[in-house]
């Protein structure tokens, strides 16, 4: 099958028709800026560090002194005939054994342990700096991407400091171990091995500026993969349903064969590599041969000399090789690390004010407020056009209208969740802007249209795990919603495992188990986003007993398509197209006979 197509033009990758951004990857050599911010994750651990340094030069020097002992031997020993002290030298070169097991196994040991503690600072900056991230971060970032970075990119990094980094440093230790032998030896054929070193240092250089591209678009394409696959198998449901399993598995395939095309890139520079270092071995041997046979037949040098140089000359071009497959390693990690600090570089959400008040009244009040979600410099889109209402303490207000009307947004901006472009929101007569936004997210109880459960039990579910909620308050939170009429039903009650997103669940319980969460966080001020929207009778019917007790003790706001569940809110909000069209009670609005009028009849036409 025909691979899809790769090409470049202003800053834009196509693959196969579709286009990612490649913008300032492309021109980006070896990046010593985030070679410093990721090495930046050692400093806690700088006595580690410099034991395992300490490791590798004891590991490297023992490790070559296996070839002058060879010819110590041949020199002294063997072709003189001499056996006095030879059996003491063998018991020399196995005690290096033993030592360069020893030590190989502390430098292992220290050196995977510093990794592990790396990735676990690595992983915990991410994970808190994702929960300081606005919502409009993950309105646009796909969530596969997002665990493309936590798992395969930190994986990566991982990979770069437990083998890439320590093992370049033992590499190179370990050439220079060796022209340090060889020098020792014979200076002459000392120069002579060093004329390699150019010729391997370009190669080297060749490759990494070569492959290092190919690693970053790599990178990115595998981000664009892992969406599309964790896309897929969270709508598999979906996907089944409408036949499209062939439409799916194409645009895998087409992701898929992307990124098999920018590794193989990067394996073509390595076959490429490989054979051409091999090849300057066997020269750089032949050189050697040539030059230490003249000197052996001229007497200028013993043969323990050549032997051992011939020892040395495979083992000198072996980590020259493991250098630039380190790289291979390294810069994966940087193309990684990329995406990381990209991540770790996005803007929190602005710094909250210090207002946090001992007791909320729950007086809510939008003044003149325009709210658009593309605030990106552009021309907005207004979602909101100069909305304004009063909600006094104790108050239930509803909002009606249809979809995409704003009714949600409004929700959105009550508690915070994104910055107003004009106008004010205030709480208690104080701008939300001056709010502490965790205390004011705790005085707000939010019961959502779509409930999200986690992987746990019941309790935990409804506590989410706060130490302030006891298990009284679950308890009794779950009696008020009418939520123990079925958990006590269940064969392990408060105890029963919940699945993944709550699919062991039928959606009605689901909608019980997040009235009892917001209950038992204890708000002044409870939100219901169409939250009897997907329930059946019965629920409903359950949720309105709970609904009309918990709205009498605190200010509310509820958003519904049914107007049968807000007959009897103190004030009704009728919006359409970002504005407020209508404002009244349940029977003014009906005589005024507007657009909640014909909402109202087209519900109840029969």
């Amino acid at each position: 099958m025909k691979g899809p197509s790769l090409s470049v033009g202003g800053g834009k990758r196509t693959l196969a028709g579709r286009a990612y951004s490649t913008e300032g990857m492309v021109k980006r050599g070896f990046d010593l800026r985030l070679m410093g911010r990721l090495l930046g994750y050692l400093r806690p651990y700088v006595p580690w560090v410099f034991l395992t340094l300490v490791l590798i030069l004891v590991a490297s020097t023992t490790r070559q002194a296996g070839p002058y002992i060879t010819k110590i031997a041949v020199d002294d020993h063997i072709v003189p005939g001499v056996s006095d002290g030879f059996g003491f030298l063998i018991a020399v070169y196995i005690g290096l054994l033993f030592v360069q097991f020893v030590v190989g196994y502390g430098q292992g040991w220290a050196t995977n342990m510093i990794g592990q503690w790396a990735m676990r600072d690595v992983r915990l900056d991410m994970f808190g700096h994702l929960q300081k991230l606005p919502l409009q971060y993950f309105d646009r970032t796909p969530i596969g991407r997002l665990m493309a970075m936590n798992t395969n990119d930190v994986d990566a990094l991982n990979e770069m400091f437990t083998d890439g980094v320590v093992s370049v440093i033992n590499d190179l230790l370990t050439v220079v171990a060796i022209l340090a032998y060889i020098f020792y030896m014979d200076v002459e054929l000392g120069v002579v091995t060093c004329v390699a070193l150019p010729v391997a240092s370009v190669a080297t250089v060749w490759l990494q500026t070569k492959s290092f591209e190919a690693y970053r678009v790599a990178r990115v394409i595998f981000g664009r993969f892992a969406a599309t696959l964790q896309e897929t198998i969270s709508g598999i449901e979906v996907v089944q349903l409408f036949g499209a399993e062939k439409r799916s598995a194409d645009r895998f395939e087409e992701d898929n064969d992307s990124y098999l095309q920018a590794r193989m890139k990067s394996t073509l520079y390595h076959s490429m590599y490989f054979p051409f270092m091999e090849l300057s071995g066997i020269l750089l041997m032949g050189l050697m041969l040539y030059s230490g046979g003249s000197k052996v037949m001229n007497g200028e040098i013993e043969w323990g000399v050549l032997v051992a140089l011939l020892q040395y000359v495979p083992r000198f071009f072996m980590p020259i090789r493991d250098i630039a497959d380190r790289f291979n390693t390294i810069q994966t990690a940087l193309a990684s690390s990329e995406r990381i600090f990209e991540l770790l570089d996005t803007d929190t959400e602005p710094p909250s004010g210090t207002h946090q008040p001992e007791a909320v009244r729950g007086e809510i009040e939008f003044r003149d407020v325009w709210f658009a979600y593309n605030d990106d410099g552009g021309e907005p889109e207004w979602v909101l056009r100069g909305v304004s209402f009063k909600v006094d303490p104790g108050d239930s207000l509803a909002i009606v209208g249809a979809t995409g009307a704003g009714k949600s947004t409004i929700i959105n901006l009550v508690c915070g969740f994104y910055p107003i472009q004009k106008g004010s929101v205030l709480v208690d007569g104080v701008d939300i802007r001056e709010w502490d936004s965790e205390e004011l997210r705790r005085r707000v109880g939010v019961v959502q249209q779509d409930v999200f459960l986690f992987a746990g039990d019941i309790e935990e579910n409804i506590s989410l795990g706060a130490p302030e909620v006891a298990r009284e308050r679950v308890l009794q939170a779950a009696h008020d919603v009418n939520a123990d009429r079925f958990i006590d039903r269940l064969p392990k009650g408060y105890e029963q495992e919940v699945n993944e997103r709550g699919s062991s669940l039928s959606v009605g319980q689901r909608q019980l188990l997040s009235f009892a969460r917001a209950l038992a966080a204890d708000p002044d001020v409870l939100v219901l986003d169409e939250a009897t929207s997907n329930v059946d009778t019965e629920t409903e019917v359950w949720i309105q007993e709970a609904v009309e007790k918990l709205m009498t003790e605190r200010t509310s706001i509820v958003i519904a398509h049914r107007l049968s569940t807000i007959r009897n809110a103190d004030k009704i909000l009728v919006m359409h197209h970002g504005e407020i069209r209508e404002e009244g009670r349940h029977e003014d609005l009906l005589e005024a006979r507007g657009i909640y009028h014909r909402l109202h009849q087209l519900q109840y036409q029969e």
